[in-house]
């Protein structure tokens, strides 16, 4: 394996993050710095050449900036709509101290992951609820203070999220695994929003998500693999599958180039054009990753 020290494995990546694709969405702190460096390079072998590390909570905003510093990719610092129980109203001001702080590291990309999530039962009801719609206000105010875009997590929330954007417009930002309808899509792009399309797009009763990525326009769509999470269907493990015993794989930016072919194919478009469509739908979200991968 190689090491933090050789030298070599940087050397690669700076020059894939110029010229491939951009993984807008994986967590990649779930991993040691050894490890994710190692799928670093494994992504890299397979043309994904940047990725963007979301923070979740307080918890990690450190390990997120110190391993996109480390693997020369970008990262968000925000609030995850999950944990909302657990870190409570009072991590907005930490979050606040942090934007201060880094406001000027130009690794700094995006707001992020942060959101509403009413699919969980427990967050639909109060006091969770409002505490959830609270924060994700209040750090929709924070990305206007500092001028930058927001990486939303929008699940069975559209509607509250984009009201929320009409109420405190942010910049751009990029509504991670989207699976909306076209009439939300299409608020979401008028606003300066890109949508991300990640593994869910490729299994095979996804036809919502699949009729949605070939009928966007060509400059809605960005790419993620939400690693560790959202498989695509080539290492996905069904919970039959799982129950006899099976392991399920961990999604890694390695699978996007393959899922990136995969959308390529149902909008009948070329694939070197379509790489070169998604790196730009990708800076105009994030306008700051265009100085890093310059």
């Amino acid at each position: 394996m190689a090491t933090l020290d050789d030298g070599g494995w940087t050397c690669i990546l700076l020059i894939y993050q110029t010229s491939m694709w951009i993984d807008t969405h994986a967590h990649l702190d779930v991993w040691s710095l050894a490890d994710a460096q190692q799928l670093a390079i494994e992504a890299a072998a397979q043309g994904v050449g940047h990725c963007v590390i979301p923070a979740v909570e307080p918890a990690n905003f450190e390990t997120v900036r110190e391993l996109a510093h480390a693997l020369n990719y970008s990262y968000a610092l925000g609030l995850h709509p999950l944990y909302v129980a657990r870190n409570g109203a009072a991590a907005v001001a930490t979050l606040a101290a942090a934007l201060e702080r880094w406001q000027h590291d130009p690794r700094l990309v995006a707001v992020g992951e942060i959101g509403l999530d009413f699919f969980v039962p427990e967050l639909t009801q109060e006091p969770l609820r409002s505490l959830q719609i609270e924060l994700y206000r209040e750090q929709l105010k924070l990305a206007q203070k500092y001028q930058l875009p927001v990486i939303l997590h929008v699940r069975k929330s559209v509607d509250l999220v984009l009201k929320g954007l009409r109420d405190i417009p942010v910049r751009s930002g990029i509504a991670h695994a989207f699976n909306g309808s076209m009439q939300q899509a299409n608020e979401f792009l008028q606003r300066g929003f890109k949508l991300g399309f990640g593994g869910a797009v490729t299994y095979t009763r996804a036809l919502h998500l699949q009729d949605l990525a070939r009928q966007l326009p060509e400059d809605a769509i960005v790419l993620e693999t939400d690693a560790p999470d959202i498989p695509p269907t080539w290492i996905y493990v069904s919970a039959a599958e799982r129950a006899a015993g099976q392991v399920q794989t961990s999604n890694t930016p390695m699978q996007l180039a393959r899922i990136a072919a995969f959308i390529a194919d149902l909008r009948e478009t070329d694939l070197a054009a379509w790489q070169v469509q998604c790196r730009a739908n990708s800076l105009a979200a994030l306008p700051k990753l265009a100085a890093l991968l310059s």
